[in-house]
């Protein structure tokens, strides 16, 4: 086989700087290539491929090939291009280019060998993300970002500081997995690569910002920035206890929350949280089928989510609404689109001969294959709530329920192909489940996901399920509220912290104001005592009988200035000496001013001045 040993993240990055270049129509056509390359780049990789360079005294690495980066290589590449297929009706470069850089951060992050490589995939996806929020142009969009940004901004900063406390440990810059509880390095990128995981309280970012994004750029937030951290977890962080109860914790506020959510991508976000939480307690229980559990259940993760993202984007983009209490009764007129979202939902849901079903219960039976009981219970609960809000709240309170009364546009065809292709997928790996299996971290680890028990347990579980919200479902109704998560309390935090900031600075601001005014207040008095004493304080700069020398002198305009309003005029005005300075420096070489006695007494003060800043200088 022909192998070609290029980082896959450069195709993207040179495709995503092409990209202004070309016009509109091409330009989203185009958009389709660079992943298309990088997809059939990386599937002719080999296992162990690597490309370093020297850089200092440290060895870079922008590609090191595993069999567990590669699966995840895959299918970011894959959902790039679906979801490139899904924005076809779309023509704003903004995005474009956003979700371009977006996904070459991913593989610049998913094929790193050493921590700087990482880091600055890490940030390029951070930066590049932002942009798809900000890109819906609203608002609260706007203020969201921002939000987001300085929130990834904190996380990074956090996981560089561990990156440098490793370097300086080591010596070394290339990556390593870390022993459990090792070094304070290893908890400050832990916890950086937590942001990112969006492990509760460090989630809010992602309930608050993916209901705020564009409708496609979702699609591509949904897949790329948790399961890229659950990639470095699982490189660098595999069997630490710690995972397993955050990840279990994960899976169940997930879902209580989904239960208080209205928005419906505010719904699939909170699940996003969920589903992360089994692929973090994989990582945490770190054997071999735990692994295998965790990059199969992401790789599944990946194609559900967003086809359920993106039949929520179809209700979003054709209704222009998105609230459980301002939908309803749109089953007759997006049948099409209600079908393939439930493909999406049985698969979250674990649905037999659905790809949920032959990733989630790896995770699970690794659990109790480990003697972990009672976080294999609690995983199972977490299902029964992901079918109840994915599968069965969303769908019935947006297409059935009450009629809304509302008349969506005709939704674009590349939508309704993106979706059906992801729904291919979804079923086609849940049928045939030894095509992910043969291409796993550890493929000899043999797992059968078709035994009778699991058929029997599944099935049991949803049906009940199914039971209990017909009987409720009036109570599981979207209420028109915003649920307080955490995201209040850093609100809250934010702004003590100003106030807080702002005693000491405001303190020391108007200490400083009134020094200067003072300050400028004397040097007036003692400019008019040398230059014109008698004249009355308001005429000194604009008496035209003072020769010309004299009145372009600009320390006395601005003296004079300084002495109507010093605390407000006087930073302003600064600009204007140094270049009246130099006008009547002009002047006085030109030999423009009639009166020599003015000129000499120019000369004198101005050099007062420029000794007295001399010695400033010196003696500081």
């Amino acid at each position: 086989m022909m192998t070609f040993n290029i980082p896959p993240f450069l195709i993207l990055l040179l495709g995503g700087l092409l990209l202004p270049l070309l016009p509109g129509r091409i330009r989203t056509w185009f958009f389709l290539v660079p992943p298309l390359l990088a997809l059939w780049t990386i599937f002719n990789l080999e296992v162990g491929t690597k490309v370093a360079i020297d850089f200092l005294q440290f060895e870079l690495i922008f590609l090191e090939v595993t069999q567990l980066n590669w699966i995840f290589g895959i299918i970011f590449s894959l959902i790039s291009i679906i979801a490139g297929v899904y924005a076809l009706h779309m023509d704003d470069l903004r995005q474009q280019a956003a979700a371009a850089f977006y996904a070459t951060g991913a593989l610049c992050v998913t094929f790193a060998g050493d921590f700087l490589t990482l880091y600055l995939g890490w940030e390029l996806m951070a930066v590049a993300s932002t942009f798809l929020i900000w890109a819906r142009g609203t608002p609260e969009s706007i203020a969201t970002g921002i939000r987001y940004f300085l929130f990834h901004i904190l996380g990074g900063v956090v996981l560089l500081g561990g990156i440098l406390l490793h370097v300086a440990d080591t010596g070394s810059l290339e990556l390593t997995s870390f022993a459990d509880g090792q070094s304070l390095a290893a908890w400050l990128i832990l916890i950086g690569v937590a942001v990112n995981v969006a492990i509760p309280p460090l989630h809010a970012w992602l309930s608050e910002s993916y209901p705020m994004a564009t409708v496609t750029g979702a699609i591509f937030m949904s897949a790329l920035t948790t399961k890229s951290a659950v990639y470095v977890l699982a490189s660098l962080f595999a069997g630490w206890q710690i995972l397993i109860f955050m990840g279990v914790l994960m899976a169940l506020y997930g879902v209580v929350y989904a239960v208080l959510a209205n928005d419906i991508r505010g719904i699939l976000a909170y699940h996003i949280i969920s589903q992360v939480g089994y692929m973090v307690a994989g990582v945490g229980i770190g054997t071999e089928m735990a692994i295998n559990g965790t990059t199969a259940h992401a790789f599944s993760h990946i194609l559900y989510k967003a086809l359920l993202f993106m039949g929520a984007g179809v209700v979003l983009y054709t209704t222009g609404k998105s609230k459980l209490t301002e939908l309803g009764g749109l089953y007759n007129k997006q049948k099409l689109v209600f079908w393939l979202y439930m493909i999406g939902a049985f698969s979250i849901s674990g649905f037999p001969l659905f790809n949920g079903f032959i990733s989630k219960s790896i995770i699970v039976a690794s659990a109790g294959y480990e003697s972990m009981d009672v976080a294999a219970l609690l995983l199972i609960l977490a299902s029964i709530g992901t079918f109840l809000h994915t599968g069965l709240k969303l769908p019935y309170w947006t297409w059935f329920g009450q009629d809304s009364g509302l008349t969506p546009s005709r939704t674009p065809r590349n939508m309704i192909w993106a979706m059906g292709i992801t729904a291919f997928l979804c079923t086609f790996f849940g049928i045939y489940p030894w095509l992910l299996y043969a291409n796993l971290p550890f493929p000899e680890v043999v797992y059968n996901p078709f035994q009778v028990y699991h058929f029997i347990e599944m099935t049991q579980l949803l049906i009940f399920t199914y039971i209990a919200f017909w009987v409720f479902r009036k109570k599981l109704a979207g209420e028109p509220y915003v649920a307080v998560d955490f995201e209040y309390f850093y609100r809250l935090a934010g702004k003590a912290c100003l106030k807080i900031a702002y005693v000491p600075v405001a303190t020391v601001d108007n200490w400083l104001s009134e020094l200067y005014a003072r300050t400028s207040r004397r040097m007036v008095r003692f400019s008019r005592a040398i230059i014109a004493p008698g004249e009355d304080k308001y005429d000194i700069a604009i008496n035209r009988k003072i020769p010309d020398g004299i009145k372009h002198f600009s320390f006395i305009v601005v003296a004079d200035r300084m002495e109507r309003g010093a605390d407000s005029a006087c930073h302003s005005i600064m600009p204007r000496f140094i270049v009246r300075t130099g006008n009547s420096l002009l002047n006085l070489i030109r030999a423009d001013s009639k009166d020599l006695s003015s000129n000499l007494v120019y000369i004198i003060a101005l050099t007062i001045i420029l000794i007295s800043l001399a010695l400033i200088r010196m003696l500081s």
